[in-house]
């Protein structure tokens, strides 16, 4: 299967979605428009193809690129919108292009997402969690060892994107593998510029790997079980 470097795009229909957190008991629900997500997380290939550089810990052209943060994510979608002529997704406030505080938020709101613009961006937990699910309602999308790389399976390594069974909608490694980055802010009140995870890695264990399931980290962190796939507004 070849998947690099083109990045080939899936359409997912409007529809709504419903989304909880553990944490919080809280669940809360998302009316979706159509939108483009990648069929694959980024891989290594594409990463350097558009950025010249390799930052991942473990190597290989088909490998999910990690060792990336969230910031390294953002900056990727406007680079590869540029690259095709597209309006890049994100405006960087002036004082925050590395992710340091701005107005006593520490890093929220230094980067704008202009939702108008036809470039590539990150996808929202809410697009995130509806394109995993593709139709279903059960915590994941068919049986784990099928669907995803992860502890008990994964022979704690990364693998090449591809390599276990889509979902409905012809999309993978949706679960383990790497985490994926989202757009949104976790907990601002609790937890600041915190961004969002989803899917799980090839080092967690089958608990973690679930379409509901959320996770943190700071937009400055680059670690070596969370990578991305890009996502664009509309449905053509």
């Amino acid at each position: 299967m070849d998947v690099n470097p083109r990045f080939e795009m899936i359409s997912v229909p409007a529809g709504q979605v419903t989304l909880s957190d553990r944490r919080t008991q809280r669940s809360w629900s998302a009316e979706l428009a159509p939108y483009r997500l990648a069929r694959f997380p980024v891989t290594q290939a594409q990463y350097a193809q558009i950025t010249g550089e390799r930052p991942s810990s473990a190597q290989g052209d088909r490998l999910p690129v990690e060792g990336v943060s969230w910031w390294d994510a953002v900056r990727f979608c406007n680079a590869l919108s540029e690259h095709e002529g597209r309006t890049p997704a994100y405006r960087f406030h002036p004082d925050g292009e590395d992710g340091e505080s701005v107005e006593g938020l520490d890093g929220v709101d230094a980067v704008v997402w202009d939702a108008s613009a036809d470039g590539y961006r990150l996808p929202t937990e809410a697009e995130w969690e509806r394109a995993c699910r593709a139709g279903t309602s059960e915590a994941r999308y068919g049986p784990l060892d099928d669907i995803a790389w992860h502890r008990a399976n994964s022979a704690e390594r990364i693998h090449d994107v591809g390599g276990r069974q889509p979902n409905a909608w012809g999309l993978y490694d949706m679960l383990g593998n790497v985490w994926e980055w989202c757009w949104d802010v976790y907990d601002a009140e609790v937890y600041g510029a915190y961004r969002v995870l989803r899917g799980g890695g090839w080092f967690d264990e089958h608990w973690s790997c679930r379409a509901s399931v959320r996770r943190r980290s700071h937009p400055t962190l680059q670690i070596d079980d969370v990578g991305f796939r890009i996502a664009r507004s509309g449905a053509g």
